[in-house]
């Protein structure tokens, strides 16, 4: 299994938020609102991979508004709320035109399962489950919310 992905096989990258962009944890306060925490190298690779014209998508479960404000604050677009990640990544990518196997989709849970089996890049953080780990092509060094998205730019940059 090599741990490089050839840049002009790649047409879309599609991050998990939950795990991923963040620990996994969130802080609630007494009012119900919702907190988490982002890391700022992801950012900042979230920037360079859009430099270099590769399109990128936040997908989320999750129903928090913190999902929508980080990618309007990264400048890329998020789907959040929703039930099927694979149903809604066939029907994105069948909408854009994009094929699957030229798909990174950097997920960690059991909700990312199925449609990391269908793109043809799955890449889970050190942290994902076993179930993801075990079907991901590259498991990065870096914790989910420690820099995974920077770090999988040295993959393909």
């Amino acid at each position: 299994m090599s741990n490089k992905i050839d840049i002009k096989n790649i047409d879309l990258i599609i991050y998990d938020f939950d795990g991923v962009m963040t620990d996994n944890k969130v802080l609630v306060f007494q009012d119900g609102r919702e907190a988490v925490f982002c890391n700022r190298s992801d950012g900042l690779a979230i920037s360079r991979i859009k430099g270099i014209g590769i399109p990128q998508l936040i997908i989320s479960t999750e129903t928090n508004k913190v999902v929508e404000v980080r990618a309007k604050k990264l400048g890329i677009p998020v789907i959040y709320g929703i039930d099927s990640k694979e149903e809604t990544v066939k029907k994105y990518c069948k909408e854009k035109n994009i094929d699957f196997k030229k798909v990174i989709y950097l997920g960690n849970d059991i909700n990312d399962l199925e449609v990391m089996k269908t793109v043809g890049y799955p890449v889970a953080p050190a942290d994902a489950s076993e179930e993801i780990k075990n079907i991901a092509k590259i498991i990065t060094k870096k914790k989910g919310g420690d820099g995974v998205v920077r770090e999988l730019i040295e993959y393909i940059i």
